[in-house]
């Protein structure tokens, strides 16, 4: 087809006459505009050549052969130019462009956005201009619609193991490290939080639900840092002090940051668990404080623009821990049949622990044409820990000679990850295609030295001891469609992914090898009425692949009594998600289903014979959940808002206990978010929020989660033309979310109470120096197996 067309065009280029075409481009004060975007249309509005004037303004094109063209001038703070030009009449140019008023600016630093947006494969939380983004990331997801956070595990509508991207991009962090990273990210930077219940078919498959953070872009030229610092007073103090520069010119944009956190860390404790068959009660009290005096967040992105169409990117970031260290004194009271303490023991556990975590990406990105972009990444990851436990245990059992025991373990972990990947678009205005391919490997290492004084004197122990050695390969292809009629809108896409595994472990010696496909189709229809009603109903299917520490099945003691194990053969969990959804004078309704097939997760067991209680991972038969949730926002008055978020679910687990029994446990569950929102003065530089969380009672697995609640209060202001902003935070004012975990069926009859140190208030300051309109350059893509870690 495409020489036939060369062919039927053929003596039309004979006859045309080549053209050239040169000129300059200047302000109103006929000041030289360099590097502005010059585009070459033709009448049919398809783009023939791109290109940017030089230092002084003058450019030239050469090579047209037809008679009549578009020509375009873009440079971000003036108003485009366009206009219809005869190359064959006007062959030399004069272009002036004119700044934009800069009222404009003013209205949209002031301008009340709508705060959801329903699209049809997800839910938009509008950040920018609102009174949440003084606020770090991890604060704003608490806020985002049908977020929740608890205990720091992050969930969508009650599913947990979500996926954190910033851009798209997905972040290579997990844990502590992740909140860690989201703190030390300014909320002035982000434009909205993009809330991804059925991803689409380019996202990884990996995850129930998906968290997309959108930056603001880069787009005045220049040079900015900020100056931070954070003062957060818990149980004990903490604190985080940082450096982030900024600058963009001409081609080049570069971002780097330097965050330091220190303190000390608190949790409270009390495990319960009652024996049946011997009439005994354990009762042990953990209160763990660590202490943590280096926790350095390194990041670093570099963006290069080779021409209008093509774009390079460089990332690096890295987190340090060198050392966190504490010592818990535990002591734990055994009552008999008649409530009386006859015997106890004391555990002292030593430990100290360092985590090292590097991350490099390189990517391109290349627009073939205005419809068309073609996007290549590789990543390589690194994470490496050490954790080294002194245990030492008095004992004084009831008609036992008092006694010592003692216990050493170090367990190191290594884990290596190489990815790339190619992704295609091709976008019209009614239609959209997307097509790309992945792959990547994994590479783990795990090893644990156990040693004790059994036999008289501290001996490493090798049948104690193991290596678990962890090896992934995992290929995807993947092609989505989407589809606009009108008041209809379609999408629909499917993903393939193939793994290989292997995993083997030293003592004893077993070997899991697994090699697997699996597609995960998705499907999205959302309609329209003149009305401004809108439905949507969308389908997916989701795999959430085991931590690679939940793998490793060598023993992790707590105490003598106690100790954490994972399980090799640990399968990978099949979601499927419904959603139907209903919006309307942002009033946001969204009915839902959730199914798993084989969910894992953390569960506990208690061993009568050996008085040991257990902490494991493992599949469970089946979980599913039905629910509402429903999101709104009132503006009361201009400097006035309101939101209500809520959520109500059925939730029901399906386990199988140690005496081969299935049992099923089962709940309604809660979830309730109210704040209000007040801006103090008419510059928009005074700010106030309030409101409370509600948790009612939850399940997990074999556990049953008590409710909890908390009330929460925030200040912010803005001083000095604001270059200097200041942030007071009151967290969990009634010191109301701790909460009981409890397990009971069969013979097993255990609960603790957990208490995460979450009562405190928060004091930051941030200073502000240089361009204060340059923004954050782009942040390059991650992996979700990195997610992993």
């Amino acid at each position: 087809m495409y020489k036939i067309f060369l062919l039927l065009l053929f003596p039309v280029l004979l006859s045309a006459q080549v053209q050239m075409i040169k000129g300059s481009v200047t302000d109103t004060e006929n000041g030289k505009i360099s590097s502005a975007d010059i585009g070459i249309y033709n009448l049919k509005n398809e783009l023939i050549k791109t290109l940017k004037t030089e230092t002084d303004g003058q450019f030239h094109v050469e090579g047209i052969t037809i008679d009549s063209i578009k020509i375009t001038v873009k440079k971000t703070d003036y108003i485009p130019f366009e206009r219809i030009v005869d190359p064959q009449k006007e062959n030399e140019l004069k272009i002036i462009l004119t700044k934009e008023p800069q009222e404009i600016e003013a209205v949209v630093m002031t301008k009340q956005k709508p705060v959801v947006t329903r699209k049809i494969d997800r839910l938009e939380f509008n950040v920018e201009n609102t009174n949440v983004s003084s606020l770090n990331a991890w604060e704003i997801l608490k806020k985002t619609p049908n977020v929740t956070i608890n205990n720091d595990v992050i969930a969508i509508k009650g599913g947990t193991g979500i996926l954190v991207t910033i851009n798209d991009k997905k972040v290579m962090l997990t844990g502590d490290e992740l909140k860690n990273f989201l703190e030390n990210t300014q909320g002035d930077e982000i434009k909205s939080v993009e809330v991804i219940t059925n991803p689409p078919a380019k996202y990884e498959a990996s995850g129930s639900a998906v968290l997309n953070i959108v930056m603001k872009k880069n787009k005045i030229e220049g040079y900015r840092g900020i100056v931070s610092s954070k003062y957060v007073q818990t149980q004990y103090a903490k604190g985080v002090v940082g450096v982030s520069q900024y600058y963009k010119k001409d081609k080049l944009s570069l971002m780097g940051s330097y965050y330091r956190g220190f303190g000390t860390y608190y949790r409270e404790g009390t495990d319960y668990v009652n024996y049946q068959e011997s009439q005994r009660r354990w009762v042990s009290t953990m209160n763990r404080r660590d202490k943590n005096r280096a926790q350095n967040t390194v990041n670093f992105n570099a963006e290069y623009e080779i021409d209008s169409l093509t774009n390079l990117s460089l990332n690096y970031s890295g987190y340090f821990s060198p050392k966190s260290f504490g010592t818990y004194v535990v002591p734990t009271l055994i009552y008999n049949s008649q409530d009386i303490a006859e015997s106890d023991y004391t555990t002292i556990n030593d430990h100290q622990s360092r985590t090292i975590n590097n991350s490099l990406s390189f990517q391109i990105d290349r627009k073939i044409n205005k419809k068309t972009h073609l996007s290549w990444i590789s990543y390589f990851t690194g994470n490496n820990m050490d954790k080294y436990q002194n245990v030492l245990t008095h004992l004084n059992f009831a008609g036992e000679v008092p006694k010592i025991d003692n216990f050493f373990t170090q367990n190191k972990t290594d884990v290596q990850l190489y990815s790339t990947q190619a992704d295609y678009q091709w976008k019209d205005k009614k239609l959209e295609m997307e097509s790309g391919i992945k792959y990547s490997f994994v590479k783990t290492m795990s090893g644990l030295d156990f040693s004790d004084n059994e036999n008289g004197s501290l001996q490493l122990r090798p049948e104690k001891s193991s290596l678990f050695d962890y090896k992934e390969h995992n290929f995807a292809v993947y092609s989505s469609l989407a589809y606009n009629l009108g008041k209809w809108n379609f999408k629909g896409g499917l993903r393939a992914e193939m793994t290989d595994l292997e995993g083997v472990v030293s003592e004893p010696y077993e070997r899991n090898k697994n090699k697997y496909w699996s597609l995960f189709p998705t499907f999205y229809v959302q309609y329209s009425t003149e009305s401004k009603h809108e439905f949507g109903f969308s389908y997916g299917k989701r795999i959430s692949r085991p931590s690679y520490a939940w793998l490793n099945p060598a023993k992790s003691y707590y105490n003598l009594f106690s100790y954490y194990q994972g399980d090799p053969k640990l399968k990978a969990t099949i979601i499927h998600n419904l959603n139907l959804t209903y919006t309307w004078k942002g009033w946001n309704l969204d009915l839902y289903y959730r199914k798993e097939v084989y969910p894992s997760m953390e569960i506990s067991y208690q061993e009568p014979s050996t008085n040991n209680l257990i902490y494991y991972f493992t599949n469970i038969e089946k979980g599913q959940a039905f629910g509402a949730s429903l999101y709104k926002n009132f503006q009361i008055k201009p400097w006035w808002t309101l939101i209500l978020s809520e959520n109500l679910e059925y939730n029901e687990n399906y386990f199988k206990g140690l005496d081969g029994l299935l049992y099923k446990n089962k709940v309604w569950n809660w979830v309730s978010n109210v704040s209000t929102a007040i801006t103090l003065d008419k510059s928009n530089d005074w700010k106030m929020e309030m409101g409370h969380k509600y948790y009612s009672p939850g399940i997990q697995g074999t556990f049953r989660i008590s409710s909890a609640w908390s009330a929460y209060f925030v200040m912010n202001r803005k001083f000095f033309d604001k270059k200097l902003e200041a942030s007071f935070i009151f967290n969990d004012i009634f010191r109301s979310m701790g909460q009981k975990i409890s397990t009971k069926y069969a013979n097993q009859d255990n609960y603790f109470l957990d208490y995460g140190d979450t009562q405190g208030f928060t004091l930051s300051l941030k200073f502000n120096f240089g361009n204060q309109s340059v923004k954050n350059a782009k942040t390059i893509k991650k992996t979700d197996e990195a997610d992993r870690l």
